[in-house]
């Protein structure tokens, strides 16, 4: 190497440091290369938490958040960066998922919070969270960016064709979820074990909740839970937290707790799976018991609710629809607000009626992103994504429902996006407006028997068991004892 270019290289260098600074990490103790100040960190959970609330809901029950924030910030505590402004929330959604933002804020959702059959399994999530903002993963990453909204999650796995086409869509939507390595992951588990074990709770529980995942993962047959995406195999998982979680107890003598009875008497009563009042799908057709509207669903398409949007795809991947809000106070508003937010070039507009509801439809294309100084980059015209949106004027609200297909494939799955729009009308239906969601309920076991045994004396459906059973992480044959405490599923 010569002088000059050794100079240049170690000016860069020095320019690097300078400005992004070496840290000592908290976890690990040794010095690293940091692109995100602490300020930045929380600056940036504050920035996505309001995004994460109007994406999925929080869920209100009292003694769960209780729970959540008490053992939440008694792990604070203990844990490697006790100074950050620690924040703790139940987020309304049946996936069984866990989830940390940078600078303190960690989610759980009532589906995972479902699945828990004791306090020590909740709270060896609850250690692998935190150890991911006390690692600081994301910073060792160098990147402050997020997984994407939930829109996307979703579309990769409805949509996987469409690829980046489709989160022209999802702007705004804000689902943040750090997608970590799975050296961080495994690092992740070694801080779960530490913390929970800390606090008191035995941390063989939660290699133990490994094996729930793994059935969840197992008989889904296609989406892992994101708590479990890109990481270490879930059955390797659970033995090695079990060794480091057994090795900890040897050389930290103590009386470790499970406190089964006490977290499932505290769960009773949680929202189990889809939330009706948030919309449903039954044959065939999407009901919204709250905001009072129903729609079509192509046969055999899959689909996906939230909070803040509907989605669903066919299986081959070449169309998709999203149900979303749209912005304005008139559709031309609306119309205007969605051509600049997605940078589409409208081909037609119109309005229109869809059984007496106002409306205006839109045939547009996303133009390709133009970098500043860079000629307008060409695209195959066939491979440029192309929309069909109904803007809809219903209950002084309006809502975007956009078909999305490539230019190539459009025209055929208009055919498919038109009957959908034109079929959306006032849901008046009094028993799909008054639909109960299903629930967990905790009953106690009358006399000894197998799991299946028990499920059919307390009335539960045959063709249930195996969910029943990865709910209460049993197997059908296990042997359950007369005085136990059970979950069982009911209205």
């Amino acid at each position: 190497m010569d002088k000059k270019s050794f100079l240049l290289r170690a000016l860069l260098l020095g320019t690097l440091v300078g400005l992004s600074g070496c840290a000592r990490n908290p976890v690990t103790g040794k010095r690293e290369l940091s692109l995100m100040s602490t300020e930045q960190e929380i600056a940036l959970g504050k920035e996505s938490h309001p995004s994460v609330v109007t994406t999925m809901g929080l869920y209100e029950d009292k003694k769960l958040n209780d729970f959540i924030n008490e053992k939440g910030q008694a792990m604070a505590k203990i844990s490697h960066r006790p100074d950050l402004p620690y924040q703790f929330y139940i987020v309304d959604s049946p996936v069984v998922n866990a989830f940390a933002v940078p600078g303190g804020y960690v989610y759980f959702t009532r589906g995972i919070l479902a699945h828990f059959n004791n306090e020590a399994e909740f709270a060896g999530v609850l250690g692998h969270e935190i150890g991911h903002i006390t690692a600081r993963h994301s910073v060792r990453q160098q990147t402050s960016q997020m997984l994407g909204t939930i829109g996307v999650i979703a579309g990769a796995v409805l949509v996987p064709q469409l690829g980046q086409s489709i989160e022209a869509l999802q702007q705004g939507l804000g689902l943040f979820m750090l997608k970590y390595s799975r050296d961080h992951e495994s690092e992740s588990d070694k801080i779960g074990v530490e913390y929970s074990s800390k606090i008191g709770y035995d941390a063989r529980q939660m290699a133990h909740f490994f094996s729930t995942i793994k059935r969840i993962s197992d008989n889904s047959g296609q989406q892992v839970p994101t708590f479990m995406s890109t990481h270490p195999d879930p059955a390797n998982r659970n033995v090695k937290v079990n060794e480091m979680a057994t090795a900890y107890q040897q050389q930290n003598q103590g009386n470790y707790r499970v406190e089964r009875d006490r977290y499932l008497r505290m769960i009773d009563g949680i929202i189990y799976g889809e939330d009706p009042r948030q919309g449903f799908v039954e044959n065939n057709m999407f009901y919204h018991p709250e905001l009072k509207f129903q729609f079509p669903v192509p046969k055999d398409w899959q689909h996906q609710n939230s909070p803040s949007q509907f989605q669903m795809a066919a299986k081959d991947g070449k169309s998709a629809m999203i149900l979303m809000l749209a912005k304005g106070n008139t559709l031309e508003e609306a119309s205007q607000t969605l051509v600049q937010q997605l940078n589409l070039n409208v081909l037609e507009s119109g309005r229109t009626t869809l059984n007496g509801i106002p409306a205006l439809v839109m045939i547009s294309q996303q133009k390709p992103q133009q970098q500043q100084g860079q000629p307008q980059p060409q695209q195959d015209p066939k491979s440029v994504l192309q929309l069909g949106t109904w803007l809809i004027q219903y209950n002084n609200t309006i809502y975007a429902l956009h078909g999305l297909a490539t230019a190539g494939d459009f025209a055929t799955a208009f055919r498919t996006f038109e009957p959908v729009a034109k079929n959306f009308r006032a849901l008046t239906d009094q028993e799909k407006i008054n639909r109960k969601p299903e629930r967990v309920q905790i009953r106690t076991v009358s006399r000894d028997g197998t799991f299946r045994e028990v499920m059919g004396n307390l009335g539960m459906p045959a063709n249930r068991l195996e969910e029943l059973g990865v709910l209460n992480s049993l197997k059908a044959d296990d042997k359950v004892a007369r005085g136990s405490l059970i979950k069982i599923i009911g209205r």
